[in-house]
């Protein structure tokens, strides 16, 4: 399995940033980890669009289903039945979101491994890993936009203002990843008297918080670069998620 994912998706992303980084007319790490995640971004753009489609509908039959599980209550068996039954009717599948999530997973595991490896390396390219077309460009500049050091971590025993660039870019991720998850979390629905809590908007509000505070930790523990990734992948996601939920607003 590690040898179908190296050499289908890690081996073939390392590649193509080793490419961008070779052309582009200033050698720049962060400007082609940039390009890199736009490019996986668009090709994943029809997957991304169903799991926001999907989301945005289960948010609308939420009342609904609040009213089928109190309705059932007593009744695990019942309120599984009713449930189903109601997805049916509705053309709905709970877990239509978890495809598009687990090959975005995917591609996301391979980008982290790929910035890691070459960060760990002190950013100098490992020439067993490239294709004979692509170039070995040696040692890559480590600066994005000549002031964050996309290869260093942040010691917070050592903090001086040469770091006060690559925090701010670890707070903007943060901070990117909050509204993303504000965005797509589910309306709450008012409790109604003896109701039982909803685990899927419990589990939602913790997320929202949960998710920064863990880009957070990413990008002081690690190099820089993957701030960057998440920073820019987290922005576009933002976007895409706007112009699809405006979409579906206007043709309701």
């Amino acid at each position: 399995m590690s040898f179908i994912f190296g050499e289908t998706i890690y081996r073939p992303i390392y590649n193509f940033l080793i490419f961008i980084y070779n052309i582009i007319p200033y050698p720049d790490f962060g400007i082609a980890i940039i390009i890199v995640t736009l490019v996986l971004k668009f090709l994943l753009i029809p997957l991304s669009k169903k799991q926001i489609e999907s989301q945005k509908k289960m948010q609308e039959m939420q009342p609904k289903i609040k009213e089928i599980q109190k309705k059932h209550k007593d009744d695990k068996e019942k309120q599984s039945r009713a449930l189903m039954e109601f997805y049916k009717q509705n053309k709905t599948n709970p877990f239509s979101g978890c495809l598009p999530t687990i090959f975005q997973l995917i591609f996301l595991i391979a980008i982290y491994q790929v910035l890691f490896n070459i960060s760990s390396a002190g950013l100098l390219v490992d020439p067993k890993e490239l294709y004979s077309f692509v170039s070995n460009p040696g040692q890559i500049n480590q600066y994005f936009l000549g002031i964050i050091d996309l290869s260093k971590t942040i010691n917070l025993n050592q903090l001086d203002i040469k770091i006060v660039p690559q925090l701010i870019l670890i707070f903007l991720a943060a901070g990117a990843q909050y509204f993303q998850m504000k965005m797509i979390m589910p309306k709450a629905v008012p409790p109604s008297e003896n109701s039982t809590p909803d685990i899927s908007q419990t589990m939602s509000r913790q997320m929202m918080y949960l998710g920064p505070i863990l880009t957070l930790f990413i990008g002081i523990k690690f190099p820089a670069g993957l701030a960057l990734y998440w920073l820019v992948s987290t922005v576009f996601a933002i976007i895409q998620q706007r112009r699809v939920l405006k979409k579906e607003k206007n043709k309701s």
